[in-house]
This record gives C-alpha cells, structure tokens and sequence, in this order.
C-alpha cells in the first residue's frame, strides 16, 4: 500500500482528509501521531519538518502532500473513485474549491478560537476573540443559509472536498455556536451525516473525546447522529 496519512483522529482538518479517502475507499495506511510523545512527534517531522498534519506519502509516487486540501486534490488525480471529489467542469470546480476555503477560513478557523479559548491557562482567556470568533461563524452560518437553499450538496448534488470540509468542521462548529436558527444549514448538517465516510472518522475520533471541556456536548451529539 503506497499511501500513508499522518493524522489525528480527533482533528477536524484530519477528518477532512480522511473523509476523502473513505468516499472512495482508497486504501492507506493510517499512522497517528501524538504531538505529546517526541518520537512520535519527530516521526511526523522526518516527513514534514513542519510538523503539522495531516500529511500523505505516496511511496509509489516518491511524493510528500502536506495540508488537507492540498491532499484530497491529490488523491483526486492521482487515485480518483466514483466519487469526483474535484469536478471535471472548470466552474464547477472553481465554485468547490471556492467553497472548501470558506469552510476552512469562516467556519473551521473561529470555531478553533473558541475550542483553543477553553485550553488557556487560568486568567489568560480571550474573551474579545471569542466574541469576534461567534459573530465571524454567525456570520459565516448566515451565508450558508443562502448558499444551501435548494441543494443537496454544497456546490450542488454531486458530494465533494468541499463537502469533506463542511462535515468534520460544522459538526465542531455546532457545539460552539447551535445551528438551530438557520435551517437550511441544519437539514445539510443532517444530511452530511448520512455519509459513511464521516460517520466512520467521527467514530474513530470518538475515543479521543475524554478529558476535552466539551465532552458531554460532543458525546450528545455524536450519539444523536449515530441514531439517525
């Protein structure tokens, strides 16, 4: 097996990543790193010196693909499935990859600020920040409500990367700032997780959960979508 991913379960741009590769069953072989244990963190370094993840290796193709969007356009021509996670069509795949940046810029980056807030030592908390973090996802919810109406999909009813990066980083999202007052954005949410591939990363990220400030939240909701 040529592929292997560097990642963490419990990460949301992981998922992202790992989505992608689940859609169309491609096969790999996982390696999660543990930034907390120095082997395994200089494993990850050895690869991409930056040592940040998710990181794929293709052996076959002698090839080191850092960054989660950077990845699923990769497997998208080099390992392509029935699953066209990048459109043929050019405008189509503008308006994707178009949409895989507002996730990752508008929903995924202040949903961060609020979860990385609760790791702050005593006193040091960012309440400013969070404040400008909630209204940039109101904000951000708001557009999708627009942008969702009528499609099944994000760009449409074909399920794509931007897809792989609306699941993991809506589902995190919604534990910090509820969908509940824009429906069109909850009923795709919904939708989303009718998709095996996400089901299944949620479902290996869920051991990870223990010990995080939102745990409880995290378990209701994952059990909530599991039962649906």
């Amino acid at each position: 097996m040529s592929l292997t991913l560097y990642f963490h379960p419990f990460s949301s741009y992981c998922q992202k990543a790992v989505i992608a590769l689940y859609e169309n069953e491609t096969p790999f072989t996982p390696n999660i790193i543990n930034l907390g244990d120095p082997a395994s963190a200089n494993a990850l370094k050895r690869v991409w010196p930056l040592g940040k993840f998710p990181v794929l290796r293709d052996d076959a193709r002698s090839e080191t693909i850092p960054e989660s969007s950077m990845i699923v356009e990769y497997l998208a021509q080099y390992y392509p499935g029935p699953v066209a996670l990048i459109p043929a069509a050019p405008d189509l795949a503008r308006k994707v990859r178009g949409l895989d940046r507002f996730f990752d810029l508008y929903i995924n980056d202040p949903m961060s600020k609020m979860v990385t807030d609760h790791f702050r030592p005593a006193g040091k908390n960012d309440p400013h920040g969070v404040e400008t973090a909630r209204n940039l996802l109101l904000t951000a919810y708001g557009i999708l409500e627009t942008e969702l109406r009528g499609k099944t999909w994000a760009a449409g009813e074909g399920f794509t990367m931007a897809d792989c990066a609306a699941a993991p980083f809506l589902f995190y999202a919604n534990l910090m700032v509820p969908l509940e007052n824009h429906p069109n954005v909850r009923a795709y949410y919904n939708r989303l997780a009718t998709r095996p591939s996400f089901m299944r990363a949620l479902t290996e990220a869920q051991p990870y959960n223990k010990g995080v400030p939102f745990e409880r939240a995290y378990t209701a909701e994952f059990n909530r979508l599991a039962k649906a």
